[in-house]
């Protein structure tokens, strides 16, 4: 189906406007447009409680925060923001998404603030991410009853590192993760697939921008072959937690996305593959921008919620 309307007419003020393109900005001024989405999209709803802590990561701190929902948390999902490795931070529209999954679906959310490309390249940000997780695993107790799913999930590059940290946790014996939800996620290297090229794919996200982000995060392309960043080339998807991969129509990371999808099914995994038709990349996020945000959330919160339930979350939901 065509480009959503609402995805049109903002491209189009953003055309009209002379905004440019992320791959032609410096990391500095592409992330001055951050405040300015989250600005649009809003605050977010109310939640239980919000608490803010800083983790060591390798040679600095990194920040994470806890939503938490008013009543006893069915899962804890830790939530990998998009932005490239480059852009994005928890104070902007993440945590407007992460309040929107903590509602939507009773669960604690954390949302970890892993530091950024170039400043920090490769591997930093799943290092930090690694961290991250396993601090949740250790105090899961105190973010939400005994026993409760550990979920993690991301968009884009977050989605991404979520994918690596599932491949993390069975390598390293743990964390145990029960759920993954994959958005639009960046799975491998290859700028040349079809969706690449495919010129109706070149609108928020290009090809030339997801250029820019690698060089950013890392220059190197023979690295990228590495599953740490490219984890579609892993040896082996074999043992990694069910999951949901969900992508856009007009996405230059369509392919991929299938592509993983289809190589965690002939792994064994249980996979659910959808497709937000009509969608482009970073629509997820949008909250309150573009409807196909709520419905995004909708469709990713009413998968969480039956595989919660799957794992024996009733009496948690009806509590």
């Amino acid at each position: 189906m065509p480009l959503e309307p609402v995805s049109q007419a903002m491209l189009a003020q953003m055309a009209e406007d002379g905004a440019p393109a992320i791959h032609e900005s410096t990391p500095a001024i592409a992330r001055m447009t951050g405040p300015i989405m989250a600005g649009l999209s809003g605050p977010g709803p109310e939640v239980g409680s919000v608490r803010n802590l800083k983790l060591e990561g390798n040679g600095g701190k990194f920040r994470v925060r806890v939503l938490r929902p008013e009543a006893p948390s069915q899962a804890i999902i830790v939530y990998f923001h998009g932005g490239g490795w480059v852009l994005g931070d928890i104070d902007l529209q993440y945590d407007n998404v992460a309040r929107s999954l903590v509602n939507a679906t009773q669960s604690t959310v954390v949302l970890v603030n892993y530091r950024k490309a170039p400043e920090h390249p490769f591997p930093t940000a799943i290092e930090d991410s690694y961290v991250g997780l396993s601090w949740v695993n250790d105090h899961a107790g105190e973010l939400a009853p005994e026993g409760v799913p550990l979920i993690v999930a991301g968009d884009s590059a977050g989605g991404n590192i979520a994918a690596v940290m599932t491949q993390w946790a069975r390598d390293k014996a743990g964390p145990r993760i029960d759920y993954q939800v994959l958005v639009y996620p960046v799975t491998d290297c290859d700028l040349n697939t079809d969706s690449y090229l495919a010129e109706e794919n070149q609108l928020m996200l290009s090809r030339d921008t997801m250029i820019w982000f690698w060089d950013h995060y890392l220059a190197d392309p023979e690295a990228r072959k590495h599953p740490d960043a490219s984890p579609l080339r892993a040896e082996s998807l074999a043992g990694l937690p069910p999951a949901l991969v969900y992508v856009a129509e007009y996405d230059p990371l369509h392919d991929e996305g299938i592509a993983y999808a289809k190589a965690l099914e002939s792994a064994g995994v249980p996979v659910t593959l959808d497709e937000a038709e009509g969608q482009m990349h970073a629509f997820f996020q949008m909250v309150n921008i573009l409807p196909g945000a709520e419905q995004g959330l909708r469709l990713v919160a009413e998968h969480l919620n039956s595989h919660i339930a799957s794992l024996g979350g009733e009496s948690l939901i009806n509590a």
